[in-house]
């Protein structure tokens, strides 16, 4: 894919006019990492940004025992490392290859250049990250408001939003997230999540034929996190 193309599907450049589009992708530079190599990790200078060409990254946090917390699973057209571009400050995770991938680098200081020319670009990143604070308190509203069922069905609700495919009575997700990666990303261990997919499958909420997973029509939260038809 051509790398105005892609940059077209990252939701920050999707606007952009031409001429600026242009100048972002001639100032990126193209880098591989194999599956489990740390792409930046914690407390690493934060001087550039990044775009999933192609693969799958996970941003995460390791407790003092070593438990992993998954903050975001990021793919082709995802990006990360948006605030190092305005603050310049140490990053505030880690980022790991879940397979091997391809990234496109943005530095800082090509980037600083780019908005001399073209202020908008910054509206853009502004309001991507307005985005991503308000998502990242919805995420914590559910971690103090849910119990651990609400919390799987909210993830797995929201996960058919971005990136389910309509079919006949529901959404189809054709990759979804480990049992471990969801485990990791609502608080609670893999066998939970095992036992709530088990649960919704059992009530007739979803289906799931190996990495694919159905969710019906009906599939739904009460107010108080819990699942319903």
């Amino acid at each position: 894919m051509d790398q105005r193309d892609l940059l077209r599907r990252v939701s920050i450049f999707a606007d952009l006019e031409e001429e600026a589009l242009a100048s972002i992708a001639g100032l990126m530079s193209e880098r591989r990492f194999p599956k489990e190599s740390v792409i930046v990790g914690q407390e690493d200078l934060g001087d550039s940004l990044f775009v999933v060409s192609r693969g799958k990254v996970k941003v995460v946090l390791y407790g003092r025992s070593g438990r992993e917390v998954i903050l975001s699973i990021f793919k082709a057209g995802d990006f990360f490392g948006e605030m190092s571009l305005l603050d310049n400050q140490p990053r505030s995770a880690n980022v790991i290859a879940l397979e091997d991938s391809t990234l496109l680098t943005l530095e800082r200081r090509a980037f600083a250049a780019h908005l001399e020319q073209y202020p908008q670009t910054a509206l853009q990143i502004l309001a991507e990250m307005s985005r991503r604070l308000r998502r990242a308190d919805s995420v914590i509203g559910n971690l103090a408001l849910l119990d651990v069922y609400g919390r799987v069905a909210r993830f797995l609700r929201e996960l058919a939003a971005d990136e389910g495919e309509q079919i006949d009575g529901g959404l189809v997700i054709r990759q979804r997230p480990t049992q471990q990666e969801i485990a990791s990303m609502v608080g609670t261990s893999r066998e939970t999540v095992s036992r709530a997919l088990s649960e919704f499958q059992r009530r007739g909420f979803l289906e799931m034929t190996g990495r694919k997973i159905v969710l019906r029509s009906q599939f739904a939260l009460d107010d108080d996190g819990s699942a319903k038809q």
